[in-house]
């Protein structure tokens, strides 16, 4: 979960930001803020990943706030000046929101702050490797050192003091002496998620649901667990069409 502010004058943006933050899963607003104070307060409180913020404000603006920071969070400024773009990336913004923006605008972003959110975190951890661009995780099978890529990855099953790995297009699971706390601190959050006490799936190979099992090609199932059922749910209805 990454941790973010919102800082903006007009009360209605920041309501709408607010709405859009809480569309994600993986974004988790601490503070909404009218003005640079209130966001200097909000910072000093606790751990901060990203901050949205409005560049014309009374008294000091978004741009010299952030200029004015010892350690900022990422930045993304949020305006309906086009004209800010390029000061916006010399002070090391991340993002840049032309107002008015909607929420598939507004994700876009996000998903890149979260993407880089992530390699910072696996880059101290070493969990991931990135450096081709494409996320992996190399994990020791037998007598093998084996790269797998994040997108490849189906489900993963605990088997004791072992995982077995499904990944697309193999046709036996990668099964390596690994804890699956370990694994699961080491993959991303937006992308996978633990639906059972021995069961970890990549949401975006879920493509079936049916009497609490998620189903996969020849009849496989993993079990949704009574513990994880709500979250799990929760996913899966912020993306459901026709509910009445």
């Amino acid at each position: 979960m990454m941790k973010c502010i919102i800082v903006d004058d007009e009360p209605l943006a920041l309501a709408q930001m607010y709405k859009y933050v809480s569309r994600l899963s993986f974004l988790e607003c601490v503070a909404q803020c009218s003005n640079a104070d209130e966001a200097s307060d909000a910072l000093q409180s606790g751990n901060v990943d990203v901050m949205f913020i409005d560049i014309n404000m009374p008294g000091v603006n978004g741009m010299q706030f952030v200029q004015n920071l010892q350690n900022p969070p990422m930045v993304v400024f949020t305006t309906a000046y086009s004209e800010y773009a390029i000061d916006g990336f010399r002070v090391g913004a991340v993002g840049y929101l032309l107002k008015p923006f909607e929420f598939e605008e507004f994700a876009e972003v996000a998903n890149k702050v979260y993407k880089l959110h992530n390699m910072a975190q696996a880059a101290e951890s070493n969990a991931i490797a990135t450096d081709d661009g494409e996320p992996a995780i190399f994990v020791k099978s037998d007598y093998r050192v084996l790269r797998i890529p994040i997108h490849s990855i189906k489900y993963i099953e605990s088997m004791s003091e072992y995982v077995r790995i499904f990944v697309e297009g193999e046709p036996r699971p990668i099964v390596t002496l690994l804890s699956m706390k370990k694994l699961e601190d080491g993959l991303p959050v937006n992308m996978f998620m633990r639906v059972h006490r021995s069961y970890i799936v990549n949401l975006c190979k879920v493509k079936e649901v049916s009497r609490m099992r998620i189903v996969y090609d020849g009849n496989v199932y993993v079990p949704i667990g009574d513990m994880y059922k709500e979250q799990f749910f929760d996913y899966i209805d912020k993306y459901f069409i026709g509910k009445k």
